[in-house]
Parts: C-alpha cells; structure tokens; sequence
C-alpha cells in the first residue's frame, strides 16, 4: 500500500508521514538531542578543565581565559555539526573519524585567528583544550554508542537489498564484515524475475520477492533502508521506487557492483539529474611511491638502532634453547616476481623445512599456505618471537636494501607464486611488507581467500596516510598477540 493517498476526485495529494515515519522521526530527534547535550557539556568541561590547569599552573588571568574559551566551545560545537558528526546510521569508526575531524577543523580556525591576532592565552587555551575535549566527546560517544541502555543505543539501518540474484550475493559479503559499514540486511528483493523461496548468499537473507513489491516488503520488515545495487534494466525502477518510499521511514540507497575500491579513487559528478561515478586507476610509480619509500628508510633505520642493541639478547636466547643458526634465510618473491633472500630470527628447529612434507596430513592452512597452530618443529623460545612478532625484526634490513616495504602484500614463498591465478599475480606489483592489512585482519587466521582479497585491495587502494594507519594498528595487533603461531 503506496504512501499516497487520494481524493474524492482521484487525483492523488501530497503523501503524508506514515505511523512508523513518524516514531522514527521522533527516535532520531532524541538521539541527536542527546549527542548536542553530550557534546556541549563535554566539549565546555574540556575548555573548562584546560582552563583551569593554565590558570594555577601557568598563572594565566581566568577572565582571559574565560572569553578564549567560550569562543572555542562555540567552534568546536559549530565544526561537529557542519561535519554531519551526529548523523544516523554511521558506524563507529566512521562517527569517531568525523569526530576527529572536526577536532581539527576547530584547531585550524583557531591557528588562523592567533596568526591575525596573537594572543599567548589563546594559543595556550588551543593546545590545551582541543586534546582534552576531543578525548571527552569520543568518550561520550563511546558510552551512548556502547554503554548506554540499549533502547538509547544506535542501532545499523534495517536493509532490504535489491537487484539481480549474481550482484547481490557478491554485494553480500562486503557488507556483513562486521557491519562495519552500519546496515544490517534484513531481506531482498529481485530484479531478474528468479524469484524463489529461499535464502540468497551464505547469510541466509530471506527473499521478500520481486523487485516491484520492494516498497510494500520495506514498510512489512520496518526497513530503515532499501539498497538498489547494480543495473536495474528498468531506467524508471529507482525514481518509481523513491516515489513509493515517499512518506516513509526508508532512506533510498543507490550501490555499484564495484567493491573493494577505496574512497579516495572515486569522485561524484552529477549534471542534469546524472550520477557519473568516477574510479581512479591504480599507478605503481610516481612521487605518492618514491615518498613511500622514503618512509620505508625512514622507518627502517629508526627501528634498527634499538634492534641492534636487542639482537645480541634474543640471539643468546635462541642459540641457548636449540642448536643451529640465529638467523633463518629463505627466499621469498618479491616486487615484479624477483627472489629475494628474507631475514627472520630462528623460530624453529635447524632442518624444520625438510619436515613440511612429513607434516602435510595434519595441515592447518588454506588454498598454498602451511600453518599449523601447534607446529612441533617451534621451539620454546620460538613461540615467544612469534606471538609478538619479535622474529620479523631483521627484515627491517630488507626494508633498506629495497627488497621490502614496511607495509606492503604478505611475502610469498616461490611454490606460493607458482600455483597463483592472474588476478593473484597482482600482489607482485608493490614491494612485500612487514605488515600489512593481513597483519590488522587476522595474521594466521586468515583463510587464503581472505588473506589475497585483503592483499589485493592494498595494492590497489594503498596512500602514505592508510600506511601510517596500519603502522600504527599493527602495534596494537602485535601485543594482543591475536593470530600469531
């Protein structure tokens, strides 16, 4: 039933809100009144707490600081508004983001202002009170979004999909890692007429049936979202749709079958109601990589310093608890498919390479990889390098020969590249990392498909920023200790 109604005439009126437009409505009102108390109230006890710290510390005149601090809370208020910080449906790395983002955006005005007019009380207010009340608004969006009751919890968009059976159970995947996206699929609609009474991908998602009753099944399942992804072979589908969803509590989302491309690829055009969606192509030359490279020997010679003062420990360590070298060699395939030899601190026992295929009926890996979690041939000492990673530290000296990158794809063994498949070749087109998004992803619980898909979207989508990121991450990984045998 269309959220239209008509008049005695039969001409249709204008549609009016639906019960359920309405309560949802008056939900997202109070969550957002909620976050704007939330925010002031933590944004004015940072100002206010940096304020006081200045003035017995420093000595500073409070009335001064007083009137800087006003104008800062009005800023930092204005930037979390503009930057749409509070809008329904992100998911919580997406809101904290934009969070940040408006942290920044107010110490940029303020930087501006305190060139045009310098005031050390205001400069020292802008130091103090931009970190103090970034980490007390994260921390009032983390209990709204965490702590909170659950009824005052956001919750991801009720989403029904639509589109041909093959686009969908592609689309599927992407979105169900981890709803790290913020919708939560609830059923689907068809557009190709194979219209079956049964669940479509591997999250077993109902179908609710074909593309034309979309807006009927949305309003039966309380849909916050209908999601049309792919081409609809109906150029009218997507405008008709909208109309039927007026007056609801539906948001219209418009997907490409285009996954894994990241954000900074693509840029919107539209004219004359068309949406031309534009991809970036890849290139693996140019400066962003010869900045990447600098970083690598930037990286590379800060963490050898104090590698080189450990080494001679962890070597009387391994040399102690097994006989045999303290460095173990093997070549590895890099950038353009070059061998090359990579460095790790001995792990297992001299000779463990000889026993893979004694131990193959008891392999744990998937697609080429061999792992094992409880792999007899790692010493004691060995389990310890491996669970925080301390074995990766030679390849720092990789890093400055070249051979390496920091961040880059998994290195490969050369019977790995042998049974790859042309798209999988892509991994060779940047140099192997350290880390990588395998590492952050899930190290040794990856299975082989994951690890490739994530590799693979790395070469493609890599900047300087997302390598410092995962830097970064990888530290936290490394202590948790997740993954690693």
């Amino acid at each position: 039933m269309s959220s239209a109604t008509a008049t005695p005439l039969g001409r249709p009126i204008t549609p009016r809100p639906t019960p359920d437009a309405l309560l949802r409505r008056r939900e997202l009102i109070r969550r957002r009144t909620r976050l704007v108390i939330g925010d002031a109230v933590a944004v004015t006890g940072g100002a206010l707490g940096a304020s006081a710290t200045l003035a017995a510390t420093l000595h500073y005149q409070f009335g001064q600081l007083t009137v800087a601090a006003t104008l800062f809370v009005s800023v930092m208020l204005l930037a979390l508004s503009l930057i749409h910080t509070r809008e329904p449906g992100l998911p919580a790395a997406g809101e904290y983001r934009r969070v940040a983002l408006a942290a920044a955006l107010t110490f940029a005005v303020g930087a501006c202002w305190a060139a045009f007019a310098p005031s050390v009380t205001g400069r020292a207010l802008l130091l103090a009170a931009v970190p103090t009340s970034l980490v007390a608004v994260l921390a009032g969006r983390t209990y709204w979004r965490f702590v909170a009751p659950p009824s005052m919890r956001p919750t991801p968009p009720r989403t029904v999909l639509v589109g041909s059976r093959q686009v969908l159970e592609a689309l599927l995947p992407a979105l169900d890692t981890g709803r790290r996206l913020g919708y939560h699929v609830v059923g689907m609609t068809l557009v190709d007429g194979d219209v079956e009474a049964e669940a479509v991908g591997s999250r077993g998602v109902p179908l609710l049936g074909a593309a034309a009753v979309t807006a009927e099944a949305a309003r039966a399942v309380h849909a916050d979202t209908v999601m049309v992804a792919g081409p609809t072979h109906d150029p009218d589908f997507v405008r008709r749709l909208s109309w039927q969803l007026e007056g609801t509590a539906t948001s219209l989302v418009l997907a490409t079958p285009l996954t894994d491309v990241a954000a900074g690829r693509m840029t919107l055009r539209t004219s004359t109601g068309l949406a031309l969606l534009g991809v970036r192509i890849p290139t693996y030359d140019g400066a962003q990589h010869r900045l990447k490279r600098l970083l690598d020997v930037t990286v590379a010679l800060c963490a050898l310093v104090p590698i080189v003062v450990a080494a001679p420990f962890i070597a009387a360590a391994i040399r102690l608890d097994s006989p045999g070298p303290v460095l173990f060699r093997q070549n590895r395939v890099g950038r353009d498919g070059r061998e090359f030899e990579i460095l790790k601190f001995r792990t297992m026992r001299a000779g463990a390479d000889a026993e893979v295929a004694a131990l193959s009926a008891v392999d744990e890996g998937s697609g080429v990889l061999f792992k094992m979690r409880r792999d007899p041939r790692v010493t004691r000492i060995g389990r310890v390098l491996r669970k925080y990673s301390i074995d990766e530290l030679p390849q720092f000296w990789n890093v400055l020969r070249g051979d390496m990158s920091v961040v880059g794809p998994r290195p490969p063994l050369p019977q790995e590249v042998r049974a790859y498949d042309m798209p999988v070749f892509r991994r060779l087109y940047l140099r192997p990392g350290i880390t990588g998004p395998w590492q952050i992803g899930g190290r040794s619980d990856l299975s082989w498909e994951e690890s490739v898909r994530l590799d693979l979207h790395y070469v493609e989508n890599w900047s300087v920023t997302s390598d410092l990121a995962i830097i970064l991450r990888t530290a936290a990984v490394v202590l948790r200790a997740k993954g690693a045998y």
